[in-house]
């Protein structure tokens, strides 16, 4: 879904979703984003209303689909959450480094394909709470059974229509006409098959940038911490992700949203938006 910025040459600004997350994630910060840009939410493959990738969902998939939206659209701002941030990255890297990179993660450019035009570079890159290589706890056996168990729990409750009860917070935070779409998109047992399908390789890919990480070469890069714990992290998980948002960024700007947990697109969207602004040209 695009919301159209203020004139017909407004920049663009591209949402990247988290794990089992829709477009309706952005409901707070699309509409304020679209007041000086053109704001383009999507969902991936097997999430709200895509279709399932019959290949799987790996890391390097989802970000191809990146790819394909930002072949469409052209030159953009990159705004990513949570695991959707590694995702706006490795595209990122993609659109930088282009076909026949000598860097072996980006095997696939921004060149065109089929009937999609080639796409321009990403201009800059806003990551929202990210997931991150240099958190050490993600490589834990600990965080894996956890997800494991995460996951084996969370599926009754979708199969039921349990599963909104633990997302009241959020599903009050939004207006009435997303509150619908999350209702009837957002907690079925095929998300949690997307997420179960995701997660089978998603840290083993990530592990490898921790001596590999996608080149981005100068794109400015900013990445949003949650201030408080809370939304499944403890005080010291918190202080460890924030830690390694710090450290992943040497040439980058941290900020801290200081209201928030992980959820910073529904508890501070003007966070998120005051540092889109900031990269739009």
């Amino acid at each position: 879904m695009v919301l159209e910025g203020p004139s017909a040459d407004a920049p663009t600004v591209v949402f990247e979703a988290g794990a089992g997350a829709t477009r309706s994630s952005w409901a707070l910060v699309q509409p304020r984003v679209a007041a000086v840009a053109r704001a383009v939410v999507y969902d991936r493959a097997g999430l709200g209303r895509s279709d399932p990738d019959p290949a799987g969902r790996t890391l390097d998939r989802m970000a191809d689909d990146l790819v394909d939206v930002l072949r469409s659209v052209g030159p953009a701002v990159v705004v990513g959450h949570s695991a959707g941030g590694p995702i706006a990255r490795l595209a990122a890297a993609r659109c930088v480094l282009g076909p026949g990179s000598a860097d072996a993660i980006s095997q696939v450019g921004c060149e065109s394909r089929g009937d999609l035009p080639a796409s321009p570079s990403v201009t800059g890159l806003v990551l929202v709470d990210p997931t991150d290589e240099a958190a050490d706890l993600l490589f834990s056996p600990v965080f894996r059974r956890l997800e494991r168990g995460y996951l084996r729990a969370m599926r009754p409750l979708a199969a039921t229509g349990l599963l909104k009860l633990l997302y009241r917070p959020m599903l009050r935070a939004v207006p009435a006409d997303v509150r619908a779409d999350l209702l009837r998109e957002a907690f079925t047992p095929g998300v949690l098959r997307t997420q179960a399908e995701q997660a089978r390789t998603f840290l083993d890919e990530l592990a490898t940038w921790r001596t590999t990480p996608p080149a981005l070469g100068d794109v400015p890069v900013t990445v949003i911490s949650g201030g408080r714990p809370g939304d499944g992290m403890t005080a010291s998980m918190r202080a460890a992700a924030n830690a390694a948002h710090a450290a992943s960024l040497p040439r980058g700007r941290h900020v801290i949203a200081p209201r928030s947990g992980h959820l910073v697109p529904f508890t501070e969207p003007d966070v998120i938006t005051g540092e889109v602004l900031r990269l739009l040209p």
